[in-house]
Parts: structure tokens; C-alpha cells; sequence
């Protein structure tokens, strides 16, 4: 009897241990299924794959519970500095401009590299850069990605910002006002710049990052969000991979969730999103070892010229690329 009772407690101290291993490890993937993030972005085709790995659940399959917010790249930074988001996407020169005038962002994964996605479009009449002088170009808000190229191009030109006027309008708004008639050009990008490739009878599309390759976007976070949340950083690089996965092997698919969030048909969306590069794992890799520093030391000149920023940060410590293993 003694016996039997020894063999039956440690059976029962067997199942007690197991039962205890399995609600620890319920809990652990509780834990992490709670982790929860806000991502600010806007309906840049580059960001799309974000949206699809939102759409298809990829963010879920891998534990975390992403929250994405449409917000104007003007006032994206405004929203992480309160904390109501804790992640953006936005373009590089952005994200230098932002640790630049006290809103710390740490970049982890890059998204896109525009291929004629951002571009300039005029009326007819203007040849080049020259026939721009003392005409009314439509453009976002100073510090932001259609601001920055504009003045990127002025620059490679010899010209400078003050060799046009500026009317303050978003990247959607530019291409219709300009499309209806209004200003001399619209500073702008996909979907939008479509817009004026569908009516060649309102101007034409003088340049495009396909000549000035200025644009490239990442995903950052905020510095304590990061060091907090490790494991949901490397969740959020390892879904946009996946999403990216998932356009390889399933296009129709893929473009017909990405092109619904900007009003798109699949087809329309595909065609879009030619003008435009994501990044794998491997460009990242290549990106994140040297051509990222490069280039934002590049940019901060710029926007240190059109006063954007007041001083040039450490451009190498705007980046973290463990996550990219």
C-alpha cells in the first residue's frame, strides 16, 4: 500500500508539473500575444506591406498586436512625441530630421527604395529646372518627404527653394489641384502621381526619384519602446519579411488587400507599386551597413540649408540593425 501510495504521489506531482509547465507557457504566449504597439503611417505605397501584414494576421501569427494610425508625415513626429504612437514609417532624411529637433526615433528595418515613385510634375511649357523660377509649385509641409525632394532637385539643378513659391498642400491634394488646373507643378508620389500619369494633357512628370534616387523609407520606434519590447521590434522586422513572402507567392492576393486600404483596385495597386522597390532581408542587410550613414549625412546638409534643422545629429546612432539577423 505504501508503495502504491509513493507511486501514485509522484504521478500526481508529475501531472502538478505539468499542468504548471503548460499554464506557464500559456501565459507566456498571452504575454506576448499582448503586446501591442501603434504604428503611424501614411497610404504611401512603400508602406503597404505593413498594411497587408496587419490584414492577413501576419502580425498576429507572430505575437504581436499592431495598432496602424493614417497619419499626415507632417504630423507624425507630433504623435510620437505625446506617445500616442510608438512606432513611424517615414522616409530616411525624416527620421534624421526628427532625432534633430528632439523626437528620438531609432530606425530597425528598412521598407522601400522609390524607382520613379516620387516625382515632380509641370505644365507643358517648362523644359527644366530653369522655367521654374517664379512658379507656384504645390508641396507638402517643411519636413516632409515631397519638401525634401523638391529641394533635392533644386539643389542638383543649382537652384534652391527660394527660386519658386511653395503653396502648402498634401502629396493627394497637390496631384488633384494640379490636375485640375491649378499651380505650375505638384511635388508628389504614388498613389497620386498616377494621377497626372492618367492625364497627360495637364503637364507632364519632369522628374522622378528614377533620376534623383532620394527617397528610401524605414520603419523606426521610439528608443524606450525598443528596449522594452525587444521581442516585439524583431516581430514587427520579421512580419514585414513575411508580408514581402507572401507578395512573392501570392500577388493577386497581396495587391487586392494593400490597393483596398488606398481605394485601389488590385491592378491599379500593381501598377503603382512598379515605381517602387521593398527591401528583403538582404537589402537591408547591404543598407544598414554603410549606404544608410552615407546617405543621411547627405540629407542632413540639405535640410540643414532649407532649415529644418538647426545642427547635423549623429547619424550613425539613428539606426539599430540587430534585428535584421
Amino acid at each position: 500500500m505504501r508503495i502504491q501510495s509513493r507511486i501514485a504521489g509522484q504521478a500526481a506531482m508529475r501531472v502538478a508539473r505539468a499542468s504548471l509547465m503548460a499554464a506557464v507557457a500559456v501565459a507566456g504566449a498571452a504575454h506576448a500575444q499582448s503586446t501591442q504597439v501603434t504604428l503611424g503611417m501614411s497610404g504611401w505605397t512603400g508602406f503597404a506591406p505593413l498594411t497587408l501584414a496587419d490584414k492577413a494576421g501576419i502580425f498576429r501569427k507572430h505575437g504581436v498586436d499592431v495598432d496602424i494610425k493614417m497619419i499626415p508625415q507632417k504630423d507624425r513626429h507630433l504623435a510620437l512625441a505625446s506617445g500616442a504612437i510608438q512606432c513611424a514609417a517615414t522616409t530616411v532624411e525624416t527620421h534624421v530630421a526628427w532625432n534633430a529637433n528632439g523626437v528620438p526615433i531609432t530606425q530597425i528595418v528598412q521598407l522601400d527604395k522609390s524607382y520613379g515613385a516620387d516625382g515632380l510634375a509641370v505644365r507643358a511649357d517648362v523644359k527644366g529646372f530653369a522655367d521654374l523660377k517664379g512658379k507656384t509649385i504645390g508641396v507638402d509641409a517643411p519636413g516632409t518627404a515631397p519638401y525634401f525632394g523638391l529641394a533635392w532637385m533644386l539643389k542638383k539643378n543649382g537652384m534652391t527653394l527660394k527660386d519658386v513659391k511653395t503653396t502648402t498642400l498634401s502629396p493627394q491634394a497637390a496631384a488633384q489641384a494640379f490636375v485640375a488646373g491649378q499651380n505650375d507643378g505638384a511635388m508628389t508620389y504614388e498613389p497620386y502621381l498616377s494621377t497626372v500619369r492618367q492625364n497627360p494633357d495637364k503637364g507632364k512628370i519632369l522628374a522622378t526619384t528614377l533620376d534623383y534616387p532620394m527617397v528610401t523609407d524605414t520603419l523606426g520606434c521610439a528608443p524606450k519602446w525598443l528596449k522594452d519590447n525587444p521581442r516585439a521590434a524583431q516581430a514587427l522586422v520579421d512580419s514585414y519579411f513575411e508580408a514581402l513572402e507572401m507578395i512573392r507567392k501570392e500577388p493577386e492576393k497581396s495587391n487586392e488587400i494593400m490597393g483596398a486600404a488606398v481605394k485601389q483596385t488590385g491592378e491599379q495597386f500593381a501598377r503603382s507599386s512598379a515605381y517602387l522597390r521593398w527591401q528583403d532581408r538582404e537589402a537591408n542587410r547591404k543598407f544598414f551597413s554603410g549606404e544608410l550613414a552615407s546617405f543621411s549625412k547627405e540629407a542632413a546638409g540639405v535640410l540643414l540649408d532649407i532649415g529644418v534643422i538647426r545642427q547635423v545629429p549623429d547619424v550613425t546612432a539613428l539606426y539599430d540593425a540587430r534585428f535584421l539577423k
